[in-house]
């Protein structure tokens, strides 16, 4: 059985050699490859990747032009393995290889995706605690019953990896996408070290796009091939409140005799009807749109270099996205 190993690297100099034989010494029976994808590194992560590739024809290196995001660099990765099962992990030894026969065995109960569990993680209260809040939200949003979202210690089972679309803050939501297309997601606990080497890449942007792509998520996984659903039920209601409030003004009116227009209420109901049915007419042209562009936009990401790998010219078939390289060695 071959074992690939996807790991995103952002200025993670000082851990790679470390991992790279971390890794080695749990796979030691199994056929591999690793692929460091260097998303944008401004140190010399790129050299100590160089290194390892060259004593090592299993070590593959994709270089980005600039840093185009940790999403990018995995559906990169997703595209390239070839493994039985692909493992994504971080750079910076925080995540645990001897986790490895653990993932393995899960995997072999019958997951396809089987996602850590970071039951006690070595990070600061402010990582921590917005992380929690996610995880609690995105469990009740999707009705998917996991521990840990945001872990990067992923294992998959072939070809789960290849029908993923990931972009922006996606693959924070991987196991829900992967719920959606009918696999089986399962979790298990991971030991969580302390970061050994270097600084977080978090920051306090990631709360709004990850807020955003909640949303995101929530309509493709629901309502990407029938948008008139969602669009359609906010305009049914919001138009059915204001004709109850104009039926109910009407009222007043014609057996009262009560003026209406010093009254708010009536263009609360005018504003709710008219609402209602531009929500209704958004669904129809969304409908019109999907069925129009299914295949979906084109991204384009541009490639430095490439180690040991044969093709300098990748299409990725799972969003049809086009990715230029450079150099090719």
């Amino acid at each position: 059985m071959k074992l690939s190993f996807i790991i995103p690297i952002l200025n993670e100099q000082d851990s790679l050699s470390e991992l790279y034989n971390e890794i080695l010494q749990n796979c030691l029976s199994y056929d591999y490859e690793i692929i460091f994808i260097d998303d944008g590194s401004t140190d010399n992560s790129f050299e100590v990747m160089q290194q390892l590739a060259s004593k090592n024809e299993r070590v593959k290196v994709i270089k980005f032009r600039r840093n185009f995001g940790k999403a990018a660099a995995l559906q990169v990765g997703f595209t390239l393995a070839s493994g039985e099962i692909v493992f994504t992990l971080d750079g910076d030894l925080q995540d645990n290889p001897i986790e490895i026969p653990h993932f393995i065995d899960k995997i072999n109960e019958g997951y396809d995706l089987v996602s850590g569990w970071k039951r006690k993680r070595h990070d600061p209260l402010y990582k921590t605690l917005p992380s929690k809040l996610f995880n609690f939200v995105t469990a009740k949003t999707f009705r998917l019953k996991l521990k840990d979202y945001n872990c990067g210690f992923k294992a998959y089972r072939h070809p789960l990896e290849k029908e993923l679309t990931l972009y922006g803050e996606m693959h924070r939501y991987i196991p829900v996408l992967a719920h959606s297309l009918g696999y089986k997601v399962g979790e298990i606990a991971v030991a969580h070290r302390p970061r050994k080497y270097g600084k977080s890449k978090y920051g306090k942007e990631r709360y709004l796009r990850g807020f955003f792509d909640l949303l995101t998520v929530k309509m493709i996984t629901q309502y990407s091939k029938s948008p008139l659903y969602l669009f359609g039920r906010i305009g049914v209601a919001s138009t059915f409140i204001g004709i109850i409030i104009s039926i109910y003004l009407a009222v007043l009116k014609l057996f009262y005799g009560q003026p209406l227009s010093n009254r708010p209420l009536l263009f609360l109901g005018i504003l709710l009807i008219i609402g209602g049915l531009q929500f209704i007419s958004m669904g129809l042209i969304s409908e019109l749109i999907v069925n129009r562009f299914r295949q979906g936009k084109k991204t384009h990401i541009s490639i430095a270099q490439c180690l040991n790998i044969e093709t300098s010219l990748f299409l990725l078939e799972s969003n049809q996205s086009v990715i230029d390289s450079g150099d090719k060695n």
